[in-house]
């Protein structure tokens, strides 16, 4: 290389991507799951659900003070975090399954940046105008009075969807109408307001500036998918068989028998005008390509004005492929979908819901942990009885107060005293959990003298349902 010339960049600067506006039936499932997606998320911390007078009323609720998760008629505790993993399980078959069988699909559809971003782009076009509008506002280098006021328009109605964006989000952990009325009156906790913060920006710069750079650079599910997908699976293709050489169809192309014949693709390019990653499905299967399909709706438009069949680009499976080049009918799509693979994820997943659903109408609305107090073991009385010390832990799960009756089943001469009362029943106020030092006593006689330590069971009874609950343990001490 001569010295005089520069040496090559290694870095090239990112072009931003404008994508132009398209209609068709992907386009239309994507607003209608834009709509529903935001809906729910903006909407729900707004539904009240009626839980009685001490518990809280809205139906979705993370009260992390409390250390309750509140999912309408479902009350989750801490020591029930195995139903959020388990969740967090289906969710991740759920994906498996749908990656396999339809490839990034949920990164098209359903993904947040993806939803959030064709958010952004929708006002972004009603401010500035479609693609060539944005095109030539961007490479227009002068910032004039016009140029200036679509961008701060712009930027404007970008943070406010942030912000509602932010706000929605910390109206999951609080009442959200007290919540609303604090940060109102700026009378809510500054995490409130650092949360919010915190989402607007990354939701304003992920939305209106990375854009497709979070879903090639920041997102690990584009290299992981690879594992996910096989020859079966459905994925937004090209079918270059069919569409190549691509070229200008000339309208006297009848009159030039000598012209070479041509593909369907008259390379008009409209499949990358309106991609939202800035590709060009024909070249290939691609890391960046999020399986929106849009390029599929903007294709079949064009193909519908030249005359052609549509399905120049489609949902395509590479099994199929010699097939179609030879001139036959692609495989039923519901046989690409229901397949060994795409079954056995689908009973995984169902499996782990009833399994879910069956722990949660088997879980008893009482509970009790027992706990012996270690120093000492135990306790020689006066009279030469023997004690040991118990912390036993008592959940009320009902709305209401209700009188928990402890008893034990074992050695009828052991008895139980509740510290703190003369009874053996105590009152576990509503939702919470009571914390109760318990002791079993036995007489010196009675002791146990083969061995250091013998079972027992204590139960707990609710005296309003005479629903009961039990939790074996040890009591220790030896006897002459």
């Amino acid at each position: 290389m001569n010295d005089s010339q520069p040496a090559p960049s290694l870095y090239a600067s990112r072009e931003p991507v404008f994508p132009r506006r398209v209609s068709g039936p992907f386009r239309n499932l994507k607003w209608y799951i834009m709509a529903v997606t935001l809906g729910i998320y903006y909407l729900v911390p707004w539904i009240r659900w009626d839980r009685g007078a001490s518990l809280p009323d809205q139906a979705v609720l993370l009260d992390l003070a409390n250390r309750r998760f509140y999912f309408f008629w479902i009350e989750i505790w801490p020591h029930e975090f195995y139903f959020v993993a388990g969740l967090l399980i289906m969710a991740g078959l759920g994906l498996f399954l749908f990656t396999s069988a339809l490839g990034r699909v949920w990164c098209g559809y359903a993904c947040p940046q993806t939803v959030w971003t064709d958010l952004f782009i929708l006002v972004e076009r009603w401010i500035e105008g479609d693609r060539n509008a944005r095109l030539r506002l961007h490479r227009q280098k002068k910032m004039d009075f016009r140029k200036a006021r679509l961008r701060l328009t712009k930027w404007i109605a970008w943070l406010l969807i942030g912000l509602a964006t932010g706000g929605a989000w910390v109206f999951y952990f609080a009442d959200a109408p007290t919540l609303l009325r604090d940060l109102v009156t700026l009378n809510a906790h500054p995490v409130a307001y650092t949360t919010m913060a915190i989402l607007t920006l990354t939701t304003f710069f992920f939305g209106g500036f990375a854009r497709e750079q979070i879903c090639i650079y920041a997102c690990p599910w584009p290299r992981i998918q690879a594992a996910m997908v096989d020859e079966d699976t459905l994925t937004v293709g090209y079918r270059d068989w069919r569409g190549e050489p691509r070229g200008k169809h000339s309208k006297k192309a009848a009159e030039v028998p000598a012209e070479a014949p041509k593909g369907d693709c008259i390379d008009c390019m409209a499949c990358v005008n309106v991609c939202p990653m800035g590709i060009d499905i024909r070249d290939g299967q691609q890391m960046e390509c999020i399986t929106c399909a849009l390029c599929i709706d903007a294709c079949d438009d064009i193909m519908v004005k030249i005359g052609k069949p549509r399905g120049l680009i489609d949902y395509l499976a590479l099994s199929d492929e010699e097939g179609e080049r030879a001139g036959k009918p692609p495989k039923n799509i519901w046989k690409h979908i229901f397949r060994p693979r795409t079954i056995m994820y689908s009973v995984l997943w169902s499996a782990f819901g009833l399994a879910l659903v069956f722990a949660l109408f088997i879980r008893s609305d009482i509970e009790l942990t027992v706990a012996p107090v270690r120093n000492p073991t135990f306790v020689t009385l006066s009279d030469g009885s023997i004690r040991n010390t118990y912390d036993v832990r008592l959940r009320n799960k009902h709305g209401e107060e209700r009188q928990f009756e402890l008893s034990l089943k074992g050695d009828p001469s052991m008895r139980i005293q509740l510290e703190g009362t003369p009874y053996a029943s105590v009152p576990v106020p509503a939702d919470s959990m009571l914390l109760q030092r318990v002791y079993i006593v036995t007489p010196k006689e009675a002791a146990p003298s083969s061995a250091a330590s013998s079972p027992v069971r204590i139960w707990v009874e609710d005296l309003g349902t005479g629903e009961r609950a039990h939790k074996d343990t040890n009591f220790n001490g030896k006897g002459n």
